[in-house]
């Protein structure tokens, strides 16, 4: 989708696990080691904009983790959505724009690791802890996160 507003956007990631292995693409547009994700659209919440975004890149139906899953009782009009793992600020492409993304990070188990890429050129690989580790390409707050979500959803 389209940026929403001119200077910043809230957007929705997820570092999908499956078998102790977590998803990574090389992004096609700026050419670094991420997770699957994207916008959050105006007819959404971040956490089916997390679900969509595994769907339409790359073919799968996750469950995203929810750290806090018994919530208090709430209203009828309320509901209960998982707290993303993490979030943090950026400039897209890394400075290349005075653009912003808002990204909420969230963690998600995949049934099965058989990708279907929307883009067939898109790079995707399953990574092991070790796989990451010795990557010497990933930014460090993307092996954080990978790592995390690997400690965190791993068997």
């Amino acid at each position: 989708m389209a940026h929403i507003h001119e200077l910043i956007d809230w957007t929705a990631g997820v570092y999908i696990v499956h078998k102790n292995k977590v998803l990574i693409r090389k992004h096609e547009k700026y050419g670094f080691w991420i997770h699957v994700g994207g916008h959050v659209e105006l007819d959404e919440d971040p956490v089916a904009a997390a679900i969509r975004e595994c769907k339409e890149e790359v073919g799968l139906d996750v469950t995203i983790y929810d750290q806090n899953p018994n919530p208090p009782e709430m209203l009828p009009s309320e509901r209960h959505l998982p707290s993303p793992a993490h979030m943090n600020i950026h400039y897209v492409g890394g400075g290349e724009s005075d653009h912003q993304h808002i990204d909420l990070l969230y963690y998600a188990t995949a049934g099965t690791d058989s990708v279907v890429p929307e883009n067939e050129d898109d790079q995707w690989l399953w990574m092991s802890k070790e796989d990451i580790e010795a990557n010497t390409e990933m930014k460090p707050n993307i092996k954080y996160y990978a790592l995390q979500a690997l400690e965190t959803l791993g068997t």
